[in-house]
């Protein structure tokens, strides 16, 4: 009805009437929700929903599995309190503290390698490769084996050592000269690199000058572990988590302004250089918190970042996404350390070494592809 009408109206008509026939097949675009600058599309809802579900599924897991295996039906009543004292105090008291602490700390490396992917514009800007991650540990180990200090102190001296560490990349990278003056993403990673293999030098020097009950502590802490983590520690990282959230919440918009460029972001009214520090402070505090709880941690933060990009297939570095990844990778990777070898359970930081290695490798050679295309 509606294309005959159209096609029998007056030839005097301003507009072209439609021709009949086969429409052609549109589309399908998902809607994108817009806050300024910063794109989030269903698809990024949907993956973040479901990384979500999967870290809760996985949780459960670690949970009910064991030296004593407890059904799942029995898992989630124990969780808020309910069922046999012995199921309560095995599912609360012992297991998941360790579930969540990994959730919390794989959160914080995803923040942290979200951060310095977009500052670097590199998927290698990772900040255990540039070396604040090390600076973290070099802090952390100053306060143990020198000071004896407890674990704020630790924290302290993980959140002191990295920021030191920052502070000289950050200074020994800025490029002055002529339309060159600032920071540069690969000047930075390079400046990192060197600065973080001083740092293990230091290291491995105070170790090795140690006394030997304190180098075989510091030994399996460097490792990066979870063992016996427990609800003393929960306070403090979930109230760091929560205040890393909330700046990630402020800054986030400006760090995808600054993606585009310093001179477009001075353009759109953003301070380039103080939304920098802001970001690397930020990103500092989530590295020196992992450090301070379970030691260093390598390549969650390298990885988790890629790897959520990849799934939300967006250009630019998504903070939750990668804050979620984090979590996922870091909490199966416990469940690896702990299950490969139930007698004598591997630290997470030898598990996440063995696939990030792997990660790295392949990484490495994608982006050569690129460069050589």
């Amino acid at each position: 009805m509606t294309v005959r009408s159209t096609a029998e109206a007056p030839a005097s008509s301003a507009s072209p009437a439609p021709q009949a026939g086969p429409r052609a097949p549109r589309a399908i675009r998902l809607p994108t929700l817009r806050r300024g600058h910063l794109p989030l599309t269903l698809r990024t809802l949907g993956v973040c929903l479901a990384i979500l579900i999967a870290c809760m599924a996985m949780l459960i897991l670690a949970v009910s599995t064991g030296d004593l295996t407890i059904p799942v039906r029995q898992v989630v009543p124990a969780l808020f309190g309910a069922g046999d004292g012995g199921t309560v105090l095995v599912v609360q008291q012992w297991r998941l503290p360790r579930g969540l602490m990994a959730l919390l700390l794989g959160a914080a490396l995803g923040i942290g390698g979200a951060i310095f992917q977009s500052l670097t514009r590199n998927p290698l800007g990772s900040p255990d490769v540039i070396g604040f991650g090390t600076g973290a540990y070099t802090g952390a180990l100053v306060v143990i084996l020198l000071l004896g200090g407890s674990y704020l102190g630790t924290a302290a001296g993980a959140l002191i050592g990295g920021t030191a560490t920052a502070l000289v990349v950050y200074l020994l990278s800025i490029t002055r000269g002529a339309g060159r003056r600032g920071i540069q993403g690969f000047r930075l990673i390079v400046v990192g690199i060197g600065v973080s293999a001083m740092l293990s030098a230091v290291n491995t020097w105070l170790v090795l000058h140690a006394e030997i009950e304190d180098a075989m502590r510091v030994a399996v802490w460097g490792a990066g572990s979870l063992n016996g983590v427990s609800w003393e520690q929960m306070r403090p990282t979930v109230i760091t988590v929560i205040v890393l959230c909330a700046a990630c919440v402020v800054l986030a918009e400006r760090m995808h302004i600054l993606e585009m460029g310093d001179e477009s972001a001075s353009a759109l009214g953003v301070r380039a250089e103080a939304t920098r520090l802001a970001l690397m402070l930020t990103g500092i505090t989530a590295v020196a918190l992992v450090s301070a709880v379970a030691g260093p941690i390598s390549f969650v933060a390298l990885a988790a970042p890629q790897i959520a990009k990849r799934l939300t297939r967006s250009h630019g570095m998504g903070i939750a996404p990668a804050a979620l990844m984090g979590s996922l990778l870091l909490l199966v990777s416990d469940y690896v350390a702990q299950r490969i070898n139930p007698t004598s359970p591997l630290p997470v930081g030898v598990v996440t070494v063995c696939v990030g290695g792997i990660y790295l490798v392949w990484l490495l050679i994608s982006e050569g592809r690129k460069h050589l295309r």
